[in-house]
């Protein structure tokens, strides 16, 4: 293993391990498309007659789409892919063009700015998808946990 990057699918992963255990085969399911299907798989609101595909009909209630919306946003933003969309557009054709999947998202060391940024956008995308407020706070908090977990440890003596 040499890399030490967490991928979104990584911390989604370990978020719903702790909070949601019955969600982790779709999790798991999940993980097998690339990550523009999974988004727009987990981006539809509401109830539609088509099904995410693993016998998880109601999606507004689980925590998977609202952790996975959120982080894969995060990330996206913080790496800055939404600066050059002319380019992002050749690459996105030419991947269609020669079936190629996208690379998984990676999560980049965030801020403390930023992680009250996540823990906000869980709780609002949580209420939005009919998540009780007590829930959606635990999930906020495994996720925040679960990033700071993920950045690297500073070397003693380094101030942050």
């Amino acid at each position: 293993m040499g890399s030490d990057a967490t991928t979104v699918y990584d911390a989604v992963h370990d978020v719903v391990a702790e909070v949601a255990r019955e969600e982790l085969p779709l999790v798991t399911g999940l993980a097998g498309f690339d990550e523009a299907t999974v988004i727009r798989r987990l981006s539809r609101h509401g109830r539609r007659r088509e099904p995410l595909g693993f016998g998880l009909g109601d999606v507004a209630v689980l925590v998977t789409p609202v952790v996975w919306l959120v982080l894969d946003q995060t990330a996206k933003k913080v790496a800055g892919s939404a600066v050059d969309g002319a380019t992002k557009g050749t690459k996105a054709l030419l991947r269609k063009v020669f079936r190629r999947r996208t690379a998984p998202a990676v999560m980049p060391a965030l801020t403390r700015e930023q992680l009250a940024e996540v823990r906000q956008r869980i709780l609002e995308t949580a209420a939005q998808r009919g998540l009780p407020a007590e829930r959606a706070e635990t999930i906020a908090d495994v996720v925040v946990a679960r990033l700071v977990l993920a950045e690297p440890p500073r070397p003693e003596g380094e101030a942050g």
